[in-house]
């Protein structure tokens, strides 16, 4: 199992480049879509890792992403009253990358942009109490419908190269379960 991790493709460091500045666009985006101050963001607490820091329990085939929840605690307190959610966002490089290279319109920047936007807002809606980390399979998959619609929200009037192929790319996601079926 080790070694097959070990195959998974990996971010180079110009994407590693690329994926920083995504990030850093995606936190701005949400936060102003939530009209979140400096503080009410830095209160959601989370952390962004690629393949090179995931354990093998972080990484998973076929999403590009995953958000993992962890207590935390701050160090100089020992009450449990103390303990917070802590959510890590696992980017999944080798899934990514595949899908940029077998996609010629899809391009690092916006692909990034629109996962890690889409995995920031859920983290903004466990926070805010809009949605159960632990729901059932079935409010996960309506979750995911609101989510696609409000990532689309966020980036559909942004001019970005490449943006467009990136939201025509998740066009199904926006519709209800239903629908998705019979497409």
């Amino acid at each position: 199992m080790i070694d097959n991790l070990k195959k998974l493709e990996k971010f180079n460091q110009n994407q590693i480049k690329t994926v920083n500045n995504s990030v850093a666009m995606a936190e701005e985006l949400v936060s102003n879509f939530y009209k979140l101050s400096a503080s009410q963001w830095l209160r959601h607490r989370y952390d962004v890792k690629t393949l090179s820091d995931l354990s093998p329990d972080e990484i998973v085939h076929g999403p590009f992403a995953q958000i993992i929840r962890y207590e935390g605690q701050r160090k100089d307190t020992s009450l449990g009253s103390s303990t917070f959610d802590f959510y890590k966002i696992c980017l999944q490089d080798y899934s990514i990358l595949s899908v940029v290279k077998q996609s010629p319109g899809i391009k690092l920047f916006p692909f990034t942009l629109y996962i890690v936007i889409h995995e920031l807002i859920h983290i903004v809606r466990f926070s805010k109490f809009l949605q159960n980390f632990d729901a059932s399979d079935k409010e996960k998959m309506i979750e995911e419908t609101r989510v696609h619609k409000n990532t689309h929200e966020i980036l559909n009037n942004l001019r970005i190269s490449g943006l467009s192929n990136v939201l025509r790319f998740y066009d199904k996601w926006r519709k209800p379960l239903d629908k998705m079926r019979n497409t």
